[in-house]
């Protein structure tokens, strides 16, 4: 009979917690239904940019709420925590048309936030799992266009 060693129970047990332990967050990581991209400024600029991206892409601005300065207003604390709300109401249509239950996730939002090691983030909704979340089928295409401009929006914005 072969001798087990602990070394032989060992490493299989490391690599699969290598392949299991969560990745950190990045543009591509929308498993949770968020797309996540670290931002090189902070929630201010950050969001500064995102809307005057949005803006010079023809994009409408519908709102930006400052959820840490709303928080102050009652005494509470909040990290650095803005969303904005946007979107084209050609685009919008279409993805209502697909399914009209998206509307509750529309217009789009961006959420522009500090974490608690003090990095800053670009968060929206992956428009894939907004897809399945409502059942789209032959709008493929739609959801093509919409995550490359959310993911060229958010890149743009976050990066120097």
């Amino acid at each position: 009979m072969k001798r087990v060693t602990c070394l032989t129970l060992l490493v299989p047990l490391v690599l699969l917690l290598a392949v299991l332990a969560p990745l950190p967050a990045s543009s591509t990581d929308a498993a949770d239904g968020m797309v996540d991209v670290p931002s090189a400024y902070s929630v201010k600029v950050s969001a500064e940019r995102v809307e005057r991206i949005l803006k010079e892409k023809g994009m409408t601005v519908f709102n930006r709420i400052k959820h840490s300065e709303a928080a102050s207003k009652v005494g509470a604390e909040l990290r650095d925590t803005e969303l904005i709300l946007f979107g084209n109401p050609k685009v919008g249509t279409t993805l209502m048309k697909c399914a009209q239950s998206a509307a509750i996730d529309l217009p789009q939002k961006a959420l522009i936030w500090e974490d608690a090691t003090g990095a800053v983030w670009i968060s929206y909704n992956a428009p894939q799992y907004l897809a399945n979340r409502h059942g789209m089928t032959g709008c493929e295409g739609v959801i093509s266009k919409v995550e490359r401009a959310l993911d060229g929006i958010a890149k743009a914005a976050a990066s120097r």
